[in-house]
């Protein structure tokens, strides 16, 4: 197994932000070289959960119905009952978090590659933080699936990590919003 000193996340990329009005929905995209199964059963299998999501499932995340999500690295424990709302396999899947909806497309690109799109409904105070999670947790899975596991990189433990700060700051900028000061709240338990 790879040690986790060994990663250092890249540049900011491959995200933007929608608003309609007070909602922003953070749009995260990443191209993997793992077919569409593979990368759905890393987003739905509480096994492969455990290795990178900022959260763990207490059942798979493959059929419509409620679930409880427990958000890791939080400051106290936090547990938040989700409604999965759509598992159409492997193309789509919807669920709450926090209050927060979030949605993950998965689209075959080439070469048996799946181009992944995660639509995350956030605060906007959160948004290059929430930006700056997902890319580290994105980079933590595709790690996994290439068989070169560095181990999970969420909540505070990834608030701690030096590539973090780094890209909040970035994402920030790309976003034009002001990233937050200190160490706040992570988005996934504000609600």
């Amino acid at each position: 197994m790879r040690s986790v000193e060994q990663y250092a996340p890249g540049a900011a990329f491959g995200a933007e932000v929608r608003k309609d009005g007070e909602t922003w929905t953070l749009v995260l995209v990443r191209e993997l070289r793992h077919p569409p199964a593979t990368v759905w059963t890393a987003l739905t299998d509480p096994e492969h959960l455990r290795e990178w999501a900022p959260f763990d499932a207490d059942r798979n995340l493959g059929t419509v119905g409620t679930a409880k999500l427990s958000t890791v690295g939080a400051p106290t424990p936090h547990v938040s009952e989700t409604q999965v709302k759509r598992a159409d396999a492997p193309k789509v899947l919807e669920f709450s978090w926090g209050g927060q909806d979030i949605r993950w497309e998965l689209e075959p690109q080439g070469g048996g590659g799946t181009r992944l799109t995660l639509w995350h409904n956030i605060n906007r105070g959160f948004i290059s933080m929430g930006a700056a999670g997902w890319h580290i947790c994105v980079d933590v899975l595709d790690r996994l699936l290439a068989d070169q596991p560095i181990g999970r990189i969420a909540g505070t433990d990834a608030m701690k990590f030096g590539g973090w700060q780094r890209l909040n700051a970035e994402y920030a900028q790309q976003f034009g919003v002001e990233p937050p000061v200190g160490r706040p709240t992570p988005p996934s338990v504000e609600a």
